[in-house]
């Protein structure tokens, strides 16, 4: 990435969180490091939790449409285009519950994606009597080459990520999208791994599910996920049947008048306990801390982060992954030393993540030149050894 070429990164904000100097934290597409600001959030809700007479009925809805609405101006959508789902499997299993393939009719993924969409789509592939086409790149083959090449006619669900989960490697999601349009294909995107940190625009792709956890580029809490439906979905059904999701669910004196029909949008597919009035603060102050960077700009800065260490592993003479998302980038080492350098670089305070064949390397905005220079030490000093 030529961040140069693009918006103007951002200033280092290592302040804002809680990373102790001497920490070089590399694994934020595995678990991100908390803001303070979402850290004071939390705090603040356990107390108001605490004292549950404290909580209006307003209260059951306002902080969750609000984090609804954040997310969805991340990825240029629609607050109604938004569920608020647990985890990215109960998004995965959603779009599969609303999705139909015909027998001997294919479900395409890539090589070593993440387990809980692979699953998914083991059971959808079982019940429908489609088959399971794995994608795997030739020598030189970049993984949209490989999954334009194998996307045809029979192809009835495209289930794929922006990048990679191993290694950051990047996928032209909207040549895929134009390319399953054109099969007949469902699009389904598993947006954890850039969601935050890579520009998305729902918009352009036109994706019938995207899934997201929270935790990792959106800096929040566990257990708070982001499932967007498209437009032409979001009269389907949903995993689960509660209140909160039907029509008119903030008349609490009314609850017991049972209504067939269902809160506007994709809030028909929202988990059960989406209020979470522990968690939703925390991620609402995230996302609007993310919203004040922009994800273009947090994308430059991390670019130019990445670039500098991809620089310097290639003048080391190691494998680096090609092209890759700015914000994510794997590092190969020869000879089955994977285990041994994550470890060496642990040591050093150096926290990276062993994935696939590569050390994947993720920084965010608390990352700083120091930190690359920990890691780079770190690096020469295991291979001096090696």
């Amino acid at each position: 990435m030529n961040a140069s070429a693009g918006p103007e990164p951002l200033s280092p904000a290592r302040a804002l969180f809680d990373v102790p100097e001497g920490i070089a934290y590399f694994n934020t597409a595995s678990l991100a490091p908390t803001l303070r600001s979402g850290v004071a959030a939390g705090s603040a809700a356990l107390r108001w939790r605490a004292q549950p007479w404290r909580i209006r009925a307003a209260d059951w809805f306002t902080a969750a449409e609000r984090r609804r609405e954040l997310f969805a101006g991340l990825i240029g959508a629609a607050a109604d285009d938004v569920a608020l789902v647990p985890a990215s499997s109960y998004g995965m299993a959603v779009a599969a519950a609303n999705l139909t393939a015909a027998a001997g009719s294919r479900v395409l993924v890539l090589a070593d994606e993440y387990p809980s969409g692979i699953y998914t789509w083991w059971r959808f592939a079982e019940a429908t009597r489609a088959h399971m086409l794995t994608v795997r790149r030739e020598p030189g083959q970049s993984w949209t080459e490989a999954v334009l090449a194998a996307l045809d006619e029979r192809v009835a669900v495209v289930s794929v990520p922006q990048v990679h989960w191993t290694d950051g490697a990047l996928l032209d999601l909207d040549a895929v999208a134009v390319a399953a349009r054109a099969a007949g294909a469902a699009l389904v995107v598993d947006a954890s791994q850039s969601a935050g940190a890579l520009p998305l625009d729902v918009g352009a792709v036109r994706p019938d599910f995207l899934v997201t956890v929270g935790y990792k580029w959106l800096l929040g809490p566990f257990g708070l996920g982001y499932l967007y439906v498209a437009p032409q979905r979001q009269e389907g059904r949903p995993l689960e049947e509660n209140w909160i999701l039907r029509e008119d669910a903030e008349d609490f004196a009314r609850l017991i008048d049972y209504r067939s029909t269902y809160a506007p949008g994709a809030r028909r597919f929202d988990v059960g306990q989406r209020t979470a009035f522990e968690l939703t603060p925390m991620a609402v102050a995230a996302l609007e801390q993310l919203t004040r960077w922009t994800v273009p700009r947090i994308a430059a800065t991390l670019g130019t982060i990445t670039d500098r260490i991809a620089a310097a592993a290639r003048s080391r003479g190691l494998a680096v992954t090609d092209p890759h998302g700015p914000h994510m980038l794997g590092i190969t080492v020869p000879g089955g030393l994977q285990m041994r350098l994550a470890k060496s670089l642990e040591e050093a305070g150096v926290f990276t993540g062993p994935r696939g064949t590569a050390i994947r390397i993720s920084p965010h905005l608390h990352t700083t030149e120091q930190d690359v220079a920990q890691l780079l030490t770190a690096l020469d000093a295991f291979l001096e050894t090696a």
